[in-house]
């Protein structure tokens, strides 16, 4: 299909569409475009084996790549996402937690710098951590927070350590997917609840609420949910009573099409005899399907008293309850604060904390930290901490001392939560970075967007402090080739600026002078790597600049098959890929979120659209043009099942006409970016690690032993001194020297035979 003269012939402009205050699903989007919902356990653990597969192969094979080591450039002073928090009960000032998509940490010196306790090769989502009174600790992997710019990344189950972190053993819940939480009663610590989330997009699995009566050894589900889409997000024991146990469970399927966060499995539980039986709780709480997920918390002072929320299937808040009889009879309290710190998406919280001496003290998570001193009849903010609560947990040793987990990581307070009372962990390198840009002029100087942690400035060098340079959520932030001065940054959905003083202020906003209908939540914005002075920027049209973003012309029509583009749904239908040529500043290719693959080779004045045929359907994450071929480019693609021999990894030798599967040999599994270096190597990031192979593709060698296994989403690569630095979703921004290739000279025919990526890289230099 060609596209000749049908841009509109004056410009119009439109703000960005989409639910703006909803977190992001881009992920989540990504990795079902297809319309699959294969997006399990087993996908994941059978990518990850395969992953490990490649990595061993390679060790041998091509060892100056396998012996490279990866180094944390940083960020350490930023944080991220915390689901949960175990306070060591025998050792001063420890406590442990465990980040979303990062791993388990420690802290020794009361919740102000950070070391990993958790294997960097193994599974990194994370949703639940405690500890017994002995020490003993136990970590159940996978997030139960859907959305919110995770794809909430499945674990496989639950893990215990006999010496703090130390090592560990798996003890079982495999198809869990998702540990929101344990219990351990105080009268007997072999015995220990977990509640199981289930996978998010596929019914079944070991979902409710289990127990162990071993110290973990063997598990046995004591609550089932009431239908296969509905899994635990609570278990609480009354600590006066152990028998008394108590349970939240939340309906909830994400399907490519709609998320479906509550139903008639979403419903509050209790046991009376230590989990044998359970009657659902209904005296007082709604009994119709539209519930969504409930917080729910009991006050250790008085077990009689219980707190619980609820929000709509749809993710406003819908009502406050209250219990002082055990849970026989509950009331609705006229709390309407709880309601504004639920947003539109009460389903990212879930939530509730009682103070262990005070039952009328109690906070809500939400966007806000919402504190209640009279027992849930109205709230306030504690004001310090960053937005998005999902953990507080008080210290027994320390009189009023509370942390706090969040989306901005880890907090303390010494005055039991007051407002304005919260410090900021110091060390706490575990941020969940969308991308990563270096300055041509110094790969010192580094810039990235990071989930609900805005955009970021590194200028400091390997360990230095970051600064933030505005943003919301980071997406695409990127520093100009030649002047290290101009940086742009952008927020979810295309709201970028440009800043002539390293993202300092101004930064004024250009997004309004560009035109789209929609776009996407990762914004594609790139230099020209011809002209410094040319800049692209994509919705559902490419626009482009000549002066360094003051000024913005399109050059293109909508470029996709069109999608809803309503206040309620995804803004589908956008570009997500733009790469322009190093050699012919005329060639760009353009890839889409539905699966298109478009380029021109006249600046926009015809378009071409590639066969639908020849490519797998699936999102475009990103393109690379060969340095010295303007015809020679690469594609990168999201979305997988279990099984399947789908391209992740594509080229094009003739301009874009005809695209072949480079991608044989690397796992199954997204992969996020590719970057085309001028020595003939390809380099791939993906949800499980660096892949390298010649420019022909074919056979791939992992790159590096120690980068931690959490997703890689972007790459940059910086030529003049082979650096390359990673954006790692959950575990911050790494770099890596890569090794010097024979085969600089000449491009490699596709797929000869005894040329790919052993004849190559077997001559690498160390």
């Amino acid at each position: 299909m060609v596209y000749g003269d049908e841009q509109p012939a004056t410009l119009s402009t439109s703000t960005a569409t989409g639910p703006m205050e909803l977190p992001d699903e881009w992920m989540t989007a990504q990795r079902l475009s297809d319309g699959s919902t294969e997006l399990s356990t087993e996908v994941y653990t059978e990518a990850r084996a395969e992953a490990r597969n490649v990595d061993i192969r390679t060790r041998s094979m091509y060892r100056p790549l396998a012996e490279r080591q990866w180094e944390f450039f940083g960020p350490s002073d930023i944080g991220g996402r915390v689901v949960d928090i175990a306070i060591d009960p025998q050792v001063d000032d420890q406590i442990f937690i465990a980040a979303a998509s990062g791993g388990l940490w420690r802290s020794s010196d009361a919740g102000m710098t950070y070391e990993a306790v958790w294997p960097d090769d193994w599974v990194q989502g994370m949703g639940a951590v405690a500890m017994t009174s002995e020490g003993v600790l136990f970590a159940g992997t996978g997030e139960p927070q859907p959305g919110g710019g995770s794809i909430t990344f499945g674990g496989d189950g639950i893990y215990r350590s006999l010496d703090r972190g130390g090592t560990w053993e798996h003890v079982g819940l495999a198809d869990s997917h998702a540990i929101a939480r344990f219990a351990v009663d105080p009268s007997d610590e072999d015995r220990i609840f977990a509640a199981a989330a289930g996978n998010l997009f596929v019914p079944g699995g070991e979902r409710g609420v289990y127990l162990t009566e071993d110290g973990g050894d063997t598990w046995n589900r004591v609550l089932a949910p009431l239908n296969e889409t509905t899994g635990a997000t609570e278990v609480v024991i009354d600590p006066t009573n152990p028998d008394r146990v108590y349970a939240a469970m939340w309906d909830h399927l994400r399907e490519p099409h709609q998320r479906t966060y509550g139903g008639p499995g979403s419903s509050l539980w209790r046991s009376d005899d230590g989990g044998a039986t359970w009657e659902r709780m209904t005296n007082g709480l709604p009994t119709d399907p539209d519930q969504g997920r409930w917080g729910l918390a009991l006050a250790p002072s008085n077990p009689d008293r219980l707190y619980a929320y609820v929000g709509t299937a749809l993710g406003p808040f819908r009502a406050f309850f209250r219990s002082d009889d055990g849970g026989d009879s509950w009331q609705q309290t006229p709390v309407t604060a709880a309601q504004a710190s639920q947003s539109t998406f009460s389903w990212w919280f879930g939530k509730l904390f009682v103070d262990p001496v005070n039952p009328d003290h109690v906070f809500l998570a939400g966007v806000d930290l919402r504190e209640s001193t009279d027992g849930a009849m109205s709230f306030g903010i504690s004001e310090g901490p960053h937005a998005d609560q999902h953990k507080m947990a008080w210290d027994p040793k320390v009189p009023n001392r509370v942390y706090l987990g969040n989306d901005g990581g880890m907090y303390r307070s010494d005055t039991n939560g007051a407002s304005e009372s919260w410090v900021k962990a110091t060390y706490e390198p575990y941020t969940q970075f969308y991308s990563v840009d270096v300055a041509e002029t110094d790969p010192r100087l580094k810039v990235g967007g990071a989930q609900d942690n805005g955009c970021n400035r590194g200028y400091n060098g390997v360990g230095g402090s970051w600064d933030a340079i505005g943003c919301g959520d980071g997406l695409q932030v990127i520093i100009h080739p030649e002047n290290p001065a101009i940086v742009f940054g952008c927020s979810q959905y295309g709201s970028c600026y440009r800043s002539e003083n390293s993202g300092g202020t101004p930064r004024p906003n250009f997004t309004r002078l560009t035109t789209s209908d929609r776009r996407n939540w990762f914004t594609p914005l790139q230099f020209d790597p011809s002209d410094p002075n040319v800049v692209y920027y994509a919705g559902n049209r490419l626009n482009r600049s000549t002066d360094n973003g003051r000024t913005w012309t399109v050059i293109s029509p909508d470029l996709t098959d069109g999608g809803p583009n309503d206040d309620d749904g995804y803004p589908w239908g956008t570009i997500t890929a733009v790469a322009a040529a190093p050699t012919d500043g005329d060639t760009i290719y353009v890839g889409t979120d539905d699966g298109n693959l478009w380029w021109t080779d006249d600046l926009g004045a015809t378009w071409n659209q590639v066969d639908e045929d020849q490519l797998p359907g699936t999102w475009v994450t990103r393109i690379s043009v060969n340095p010295a071929d303007e015809d020679i480019a690469y594609a990168t693609f999201s979305g997988f099942r279990a099984g399947s021999d789908r391209p992740h990894v594509m080229v094009t030798e003739d301009g874009g006409a005809t695209w072949t599967d480079i991608g044989q040999g690397l796992p199954d599994a997204p992969v996020n970016s590719v970057v085309a270096t001028t020595d003939g190597l390809l380099l791939a990031g993906t949800d499980v690690g660096v892949y390298v192979s010649a420019w022909n593709g074919g056979e791939w060698a992992a790159l590096g032993t120690n980068l931690p296994n959490a997703p890689v989403m972007y790459l940059r690569y910086h030529e003049p001194t082979r650096q390359l630095s990673v954006a790692t979703f959950g575990r911050g921004i790494y770099q890596v020297d890569v090794p010097t290739c024979r085969g600089s000279s000449t491009r490699l025919p596709l797929r000869d035979p005894g040329v790919g990526v052993g004849g190559v890289l077997a001559s690498c230099r160390q």
